[in-house]
């Protein structure tokens, strides 16, 4: 009797999850989207130029979604060179062919051409982006991605009234493009902006934009959720709203203990969900934006223009007054220690509903150093001051981009693309953040090395910035396909015996970018779960084009549900893909790991 009592109860419960499976199956959307890339004339700074737009806007059209939903978007190219795009902070699950990076996952869409993304949300919610991934054309091209819970699931919060999405964006004068490239082949610094813009404008205190300035009306009392998105190039931000509180709720498509602040530091590549509650003066208040330099005092060649919008309540009342800035609230530029202060205080939420899973047992350990560099100058055609070109690192090597894509070459089993021996630790050891280091550590060498990771292993990555060229700075890396935990910032030399001591793995922050303290270091660990070749770079898109990059593949699980999925009928080619053979192959994962090391 107790075995048949307990075969009916197991009969039962599988019939229950198996129909709750198909009910959240059925809640699950699937959403379209037609993305038109072209080129738009846009007046800013008192000059017209020709800019790279999403149907027709700056910033792009914002994806809606829920929590488990999954969104087709055709990518139309209309413009004049290749594209690709990326879904920051969406973890694709086995599904490395939609994520978008050119030269990792995919060759561009080229001009005249399209391209439909399936972009797969799974454990996300919250506030993500996306942007393009190719080149510098994600300076006006990208958007927000709005991440609901789950139909009939609530916010680990009061519901808001409302909320705001706010974009704030880096604008150049002159062709982008053309600069950046020219940059490159003369070895020289990159470019730096000439403002920044919030929701597409530059605000009052930028030349020829008084009349322009972005509005957010609000009525008294109510609360509003801020999904802010920080898409500039190369700068981390202060943000700050007059005569208002922000109690930050969520990061990077998950939430965090909430923090109740006058201003945030929001690093290139991270979103934060922000509650505002309307409860001033009827009046306008500045919403107020402005670089955080973490470079050296002496340094002052970055963007010193203050981005603004302006809050303004809904009523009856005299517009004579000028709206209030936020002089006292927010800080300047150069305020290491506000940035520290804000940064230390991100916890993870840790709920029932959102529980963190921090690896304990690691099973792969890596130090890794974000270097500034030099790189031999081929023929002395660079006309730098050293005869050099300026680049950037990880483990001293500098990623070249390869002529096929690495997903392509790693599923088909293509040699010569791509080596996998990214070094687990730096060729030296020498003190990474001295004033006085040996001129031997200024090169750095090129190549396109991957690091290969099991299905399921953990992970422990030791990120140390460094001095060297005295060109220590935040360094915020990103990683696609994955969230790692932050499980501690420190400053100085990582010390492999005290520092683990203080990690923190109750609570830490779980998100997909972060920022490598100037002369510090970071420690994060993650699970490599999701079978692909993924992107690893810092987000300062100076410095990834410099080479601070490289990718890793994680193999797949012995199983059809945790391994890649097979590649769409159709991506796009690449310029070199008629030199190799692209037929596909049957070999195993560890073959095609084993070829790439001959």
């Amino acid at each position: 009797m107790v075995l048949i009592s307990t075969h009916k109860t197991w009969r039962f419960l599988f019939s229950a999850f198996f129909i709750a499976q198909l009910l959240r199956m059925a809640q699950a959307d699937v959403h379209f989207y037609d993305f038109i890339l072209k080129e738009t004339n846009v007046t800013k700074l008192c000059s017209t130029k020709s800019i790279m737009t999403v149907n027709d806007s700056f910033p792009g059209p914002t994806i809606k979604v829920h929590k488990g939903d999954t969104v087709y978007v055709n990518v139309h190219n209309h413009g004049d060179y290749g594209v690709t795009l990326h879904w920051h902070g969406v973890k694709q699950p086995r599904n490395p062919w939609s994520d978008g990076p050119e030269f990792i996952t995919q060759c561009a869409i080229g001009p005249g051409t399209n391209f439909t993304y399936e972009v797969i949300f799974s454990d996300e919610e919250g506030t993500l982006w996306w942007h393009a991934h190719s080149d510098w054309t994600r300076a006006t091209v990208h958007g927000a991605i709005v991440i609901s819970p789950e139909l009939g699931k609530s916010y680990p919060f009061s519901k808001p009234d409302d909320d705001k999405v706010i974009v704030i964006a880096a604008w150049y004068m002159g062709d982008l493009k053309e600069l950046v490239d020219e940059a490159m082949m003369e070895g020289t610094d990159l470019p730096h902006s000439d403002g920044y813009t919030i929701n597409g404008e530059l605000g009052d205190f930028c030349n020829c934009s008084k009349e322009t300035t972005h509005h957010w009306y609000v009525d008294y009392g109510k609360t509003y959720l801020l999904r802010i998105v920080n898409a500039v190039m190369n700068a981390e931000l202060f943000f700050a709203i007059a005569d208002h509180s922000l109690m930050v709720v969520g990061m990077d498509g998950g939430y965090i203990k909430p923090i109740v602040a006058t201003y945030i530091m929001i690093s290139p590549g991270q979103t934060m969900d922000v509650l505002l509650t309307a409860n001033q003066s009827l009046g306008r208040y500045y919403i107020a934006a402005r670089q955080y330099s973490s470079e050296d005092a002496e340094v002052t060649g970055f963007d010193h223009s203050v981005g603004s919008a302006i809050l303004q309540y809904r009523g009856n009342y005299s517009l004579s007054s000028p709206p209030v800035f936020p002089n006292a609230t927010l800080p300047l530029y150069l305020d290491y220690g506000a940035a520290l202060r804000f940064t230390n205080r991100l916890r993870s939420l840790g709920s029932k509903d959102h529980p963190v899973d921090v690896p304990r047992d690691v099973s792969t350990r890596m130090f890794i150093t974000a270097s500034m560099g030099e790189i031999l100058c081929p023929n002395s055609s660079c006309t730098s001051v050293s005869g050099n070109k300026l680049g950037s690192s990880l483990n001293n090597i500098s990623w070249v981009n390869p002529s096929l894509d690495v997903l392509s070459a790693y599923y088909r089993n293509l040699s010569g693309i791509y080596t996998a021996d990214f070094p687990d630790w730096p060729p030296s050891m020498y003190n990474f953040t001295g004033d006085d280091l040996p001129d031997s550590v200024d090169m750095t060498y090129q190549g396109t090395k991957v690091k290969v990771l099991n299905y399921n292993e953990t992970v422990e990555i030791v990120f140390q910035g460094t001095n060297v060229l005295k060109g220590s700075v935040n360094h915020p890396m990103h990683m696609h396909g994955h969230s790692f935990y932050v499980v501690r910032i420190g400053h100085g030399n990582f010390d492999n015996q005290t520092d683990p001591k203080t990690y923190n793995l109750i609570d830490p922050p779980h998100v997909n970018t972060f920022s490598v303290p100037k002369n510090g270091w970071l420690a994060i660990r993650f699970t490599a779960n999701n079978p692909g070749v993924w992107f690893w770079h810092c987000h300062l898109d100076r410095h990834m084009t410099w080479g601070m990059d490289t990718a890793f593949i994680v193999k797949d699980g012995g199983t059809s549900e945790t391994s890649i999925r097979p590649p769409p009928a159709y991506m796009p080619p690449c310029m070199d893909m008629v030199s190799h053979d692209i037929s596909m192959q049957t070999s195993s994962i560890d073959d095609r790991v084993e070829m790439q090391q001959l």
